[in-house]
């Protein structure tokens, strides 16, 4: 008589969760929605401009079987900002799962810094950030994530002429750590991840500005947009992690 082996399945980790990606059109937002999906999550991806390529995301995540919606919302308008929140969690059925990706950097010297300059990195890297966590906070269950994507010139700035890209994205490391503390007690975490120079069609490894910033790290070279997406999608499954900042930089701050 031979003993037989119970067949089992393994389900993908992130099967059945609900997630937006606020800017997930192109880039680390792009890539960061298909490595969900491929984790069995569905997904929204929001976007300003780009809605073929936004397009293009919606039709790889549903080739992996899960669903996918695109949304267009401004993150610098303050109601759109929070209504993605609220127009992901009807197309999806609820949200368990807020990545705040979305970001401008406008970078010059500070003399040249103009006052619409400093509203628009603000309305979209601060405040468009806090609506939509405080909307994802006000609609998920207890246990949901926010993640956040910082930069890693909130731990070290290289040169001139960062002084606004910085200060705004140093903001969000506040924020995160104050959201850890109040949501902790619903089991909804809150973490940051900075990136260091990333291959993007924004910055690209061939770019003329390239090869000093990737002199910057200690691995001497340009991260990928998949590379950043790993450690959101490790964070969206984790559950004893919170008010913490990654830096997946290549040593950038090293």
């Amino acid at each position: 008589m031979t003993s037989q082996t119970p067949h089992t399945t393994s389900q993908a980790p992130l099967t059945g969760q609900r997630i937006l990606v606020t800017g997930g059109s192109r880039g680390i937002g792009a890539a960061t929605a298909v490595r969900l999906a491929r984790e069995g999550a569905d997904v929204a991806v929001t976007y300003v401009r780009g809605k073929e390529a936004a397009e293009d995301v919606v039709r790889t995540v549903e080739a992996l079987g899960r669903r996918a919606v695109a949304l267009r919302a401004d993150s610098a308008d303050p109601v759109e900002a929070a209504d993605a929140v609220a127009w992901a969690a009807e197309a999806l059925g609820g949200l368990d799962v807020l990545v705040n990706n979305v970001g401008v950097g406008v970078l010059g010297p500070l003399s040249e810094l103009s006052l619409a300059d400093v509203d628009q990195v603000l309305a979209v890297n601060v405040r468009g950030v806090f609506l939509a966590s405080q909307a994802a906070a006000a609609r998920m269950a207890d246990g949901g994530r926010i993640i956040t994507v910082g930069s890693c010139m909130t731990q070290r700035v290289p040169g001139p002429g960062g002084t606004l890209y910085a200060m705004s994205k140093s903001a969000l490391t506040g924020l995160t750590r104050a959201l850890a503390r109040e949501l902790g007690p619903r089991g909804i975490t809150a973490n940051i991840v900075h990136p260091g120079p990333v291959d993007t069609d924004m910055n690209p490894a061939d770019g003329p500005y390239a090869a000093g910033q990737a002199a910057l790290t200690a691995l001497g070279r340009f991260g990928t947009a998949d590379e950043i997406a790993a450690t959101v999608a490790h964070l969206a499954g984790a559950t004893y992690v919170t008010g913490a900042e990654f830096s997946v930089d290549g040593g950038h701050a090293a």
